[in-house]
């Protein structure tokens, strides 16, 4: 009888384990379906590549604390731009932007990124972060293969159509003859100052880097080139050129010449004074890069600046050929760097009125007061 009571009862606690495992696999099921449904709602499926073990630690961080994903960032500056550099990892990136403010876990950022897949999709590059974003929506900009934002530069020294040659490239929506047709043909209002009225933009675009919406019309691309070029010219810079009886357009035409004629800034004060001296005097310019600008675009060199010139070349016949016209040429032949110009508004003093290039390789010049020593400075 004892036998037939302890069966009994291991049978009845074999059934209530079986019972109890029961209930607690159906409770993780739910549980686990419960948990995926809810991270699918907010997040979407996770990436096909997360390990098991993974998907089930991010699943459980994203659950309990997912929801820091979805606060509004702290950031209160409207043109707030962040730059994620080649070969930063994803930890890097999600520190800095926590760091910032941008994000409010770092750890939770970059995980999210994991379970997601987006990791290996995050872009180099810059990136506008308008305050109110989350970290979701943070996500979303710095994966996006097409960014907001890109980046423009224009190189001292070049002319109208090296700028317009470049925007195919850019990610500018703009076209590059539309461009060029508006450079030269401007609104006869385009500056406010008076005394600044052009019947060109070239030379008043100013170079250097750019970041742009991909998106900028035309006209709002030229007016952020030409009112940096206005912001470098300060009153001091102003009352300077009144100072020396010269306009501002003339200003920028000289140092036009200066940019091309040097490839190093601390020669510029010098090359600006002897192009000053002979210009005070009435003697003729005698430059090349002139006469390039002149000649346009050649197709052997596959340049728009001819090198070098022929005798026949110095004989072309335009207004911008300065070994034939005396005086300033029409316009700039370029786009001048802010330190050109301030070279021609701050040169050095001499009485240099001839310079020609060292026989050395450097790019670098020889000076001379008079004609005879400019011959003695020629390469043997």
């Amino acid at each position: 009888m004892r036998k037939k009571k302890r069966s009994g009862l291991g049978t009845v606690l074999t059934a209530l384990f079986l019972i109890m495992l029961c209930g607690l696999v159906i409770g993780i099921f739910w549980v686990s379906t419960s948990v995926k449904e809810n991270l699918n709602s907010k997040y979407g499926p996770p990436s096909a590549d997360l390990s098991r073990i993974n998907r089930i630690k991010y699943s459980i961080d994203l659950y309990s604390k997912g929801d820091e994903l979805f606060q509004k960032n702290k950031i209160s500056d409207e043109k707030f731009y962040f730059e994620i550099a080649q070969g930063e990892t994803i930890g890097q990136i999600a520190f800095r932007l926590a760091e910032a403010k941008v994000v409010g876990d770092a750890d939770l950022f970059r995980e999210y990124l994991i379970y997601k897949g987006y990791d290996r999709y995050v872009q180099i590059g810059v990136f506008r972060i308008e305050p109110g974003i989350n970290a979701i929506e943070v996500a979303k900009k710095i994966t996006n293969p097409t960014p907001e934002l890109v980046q423009f530069n224009i190189l001292p020294g070049w002319r109208v159509e090296e700028i317009a040659a470049s925007l195919p490239r850019s990610g500018l929506a703009i076209d590059p003859q539309d461009f060029i047709h508006f450079v030269k043909n401007p609104p006869t209002d385009w500056f406010s100052n008076e005394e600044n009225e052009v019947n060109s933009l070239e030379g008043y675009l100013s170079p250097g880097q750019y970041l742009l919406d991909r998106n900028l019309v035309l006209s709002d691309f030229i007016r952020i080139l030409t009112d940096r070029f206005e912001e470098g010219i300060s009153d001091q810079v102003k009352n300077k050129i009144k100072e020396k009886g010269l306009t501002l357009s003339e200003v920028v035409i000289i140092a036009s010449i200066v940019e091309r004629e040097t490839i190093d800034e601390v020669e510029m004060p010098l090359i600006a004074s002897v192009f000053l001296n002979r210009y005070y005097i009435g003697m003729k310019l005698d430059s090349d890069p002139t006469v390039q600008y002149a000649i346009g675009y050649n197709k052997q060199q596959v340049t728009w600046w001819t090198n070098p010139l022929s005798i026949e070349d110095l004989q072309i016949s335009s207004p911008f050929n300065t070994y034939l016209n005396t005086g300033l040429p029409p316009g700039p032949i370029c786009n001048p760097s802010l330190s050109a110009i301030q070279a021609v508004v701050f040169p050095e003093e001499s009485n240099y009125y001839y310079f020609r290039a060292r026989c050395d390789g450097s790019g670098l010049h020889n000076f001379a007061e008079n004609y005879d020593e400019h011959l003695k400075n020629e390469c043997q």
